[in-house]
């Protein structure tokens, strides 16, 4: 069952609270109508705007320059989607925006290049690098889901920031497709890269967290050779093959049909399990390409979807939450990642997982998101930041008053 929402008497105003964060939300329609008119008036060098966009919109019209041109001096920060995710509504198509202007809480962009996997380390120790600063609470990174290798980043990030600082986020996503995603950011509209912002100052309220709800299933293999994030044997044999016989009749339609069934590993020693999933495959080498790291000699299983689980665990993402975000009726801001591989599994009941997440939040927070190739947040509050997968991941912001 879901778990009960932690008592909150006194978060039922929608006004907004003088001296806190402001907060409005909008969605562009696919015939390019908005269902709420964004004020300009908001724009400011205090003002963030978080766009999640259809892969199919051109990122240089509906995306960047659209909404540049109504907050030319506000950080513009988003990516392309599996999904939009506005609400307790899954929609395709559509570009899901949230504007929010702070009061005292400073923001800093940042954006690097990314050409291949290989690149991954050094353009996140880029993003931290500019990032870095005194009062840094939390960053928000997206990143392109097709090129990067996600453990990297946020390894590359974390390296240049003190521990502690929550780095959340996602990977771009292309819906089934695994083609082609955009990210834009720090005024840059990108097909390959990672963009990142810098939330700073003792009033932000940035809470944070993640939960997976799958089963494991089938015999342990050892990963016996791997580079990075591509995987080519398990137990000696082509990973790719292995993997086929597991799929069956569903091995046709990958790497979409891997998302059904992903990868826990862990180390052999112990230690925290983590989970990955397929973003591509080569069928001349017998590899898998994923869209983290997948450490040679680390034991992995298979996993499969446990519906009632996938749902509890959204729930338990938000709740995690609970302490994190600002009570008494201020503006929150929820942003929900979730694996597009945990959309194709639930289906027309991918709607249930988000109303869950709904039913945790205060009664007047909004939320937006999008479901991803990769999922970026710590395990838990204080702890290191590292890619899941197949994960439902929650980032809350508010803004605590003077």
């Amino acid at each position: 069952m879901t778990p009960r929402r932690p008592e909150s008497p006194s978060c039922h105003s929608s006004a907004i609270i003088k001296g806190t964060l402001q907060l409005q939300v909008s969605c562009r329609k696919p015939d390019g109508a908005w269902t709420a008119t964004l004020s300009p008036a908001w724009d400011s060098s205090s003002t963030l705007v978080l766009a999640f966009g259809a892969s199919g919109l051109d990122p240089e019209t509906a995306a960047a320059v659209e909404l540049a041109e109504r907050f030319p001096t506000s950080h513009l920060l988003g990516c392309s989607t599996a999904g939009e995710i506005l609400d307790t509504s899954v929609l395709d198509g559509s570009l899901v925006v949230a504007v929010l202007r702070f009061d005292s809480v400073r923001l800093h962009s940042a954006f690097a290049p990314v050409s291949s996997a290989g690149d991954s380390l050094a353009a996140g120790q880029a993003l931290g690098a500019q990032l870095a600063g005194e009062d840094l609470r939390g960053v928000l990174v997206f990143a392109d889901g097709i090129h990067v290798n996600g453990s990297e980043l946020v390894r590359g990030i974390g390296d240049r920031l003190p521990p502690g600082i929550p780095i959340t986020g996602g990977l771009a996503g292309d819906g089934q497709q695994f083609r082609t995603t955009w990210v834009i950011g720090s005024g840059s509209s990108q097909r390959c890269g990672a963009a990142a912002l810098g939330l700073y100052g003792k009033r932000l309220c940035f809470g944070h967290g993640s939960k997976g709800g799958w089963d494991i299933f089938g015999p342990e293999r050892l990963v016996t050779r791997s580079q990075g994030n591509v995987l080519y044997e398990l137990d000696g044999r082509p990973a790719l093959g292995l993997y086929k016989e597991y799929l069956g009749h569903r091995a046709s339609g990958l790497p979409a049909t891997a998302l059904l069934f992903p990868l826990a590993l862990r180390d052999q020693s112990g230690g925290p399990q983590i989970v990955r999933t397929v973003t591509g495959i080569d069928e001349d080498r017998q590899a898998m390409t994923f869209a983290g790291d997948i450490p040679q000699g680390c034991v992995a299983q298979l996993m499969k979807a446990n519906f009632d689980r996938l749902i509890d665990g959204a729930g338990d993402a938000a709740l995690q939450t609970a302490a994190q975000w600002r009570r008494g009726g201020a503006p929150v801001l929820a942003v929900a990642v979730s694996c597009v591989g945990r959309r194709m599994v639930l289906g027309e009941r991918c709607e249930e997982e988000l109303e869950a997440v709904r039913e945790m939040l205060p009664p007047a927070a909004q939320m937006i998101g999008f479901y991803s190739y990769g999922e970026i947040s710590p395990h838990v509050a204080g702890g290191g930041c590292e890619l899941h997968n197949q994960t439902m991941t929650l980032t809350t912001i508010s803004e605590s008053p003077p």
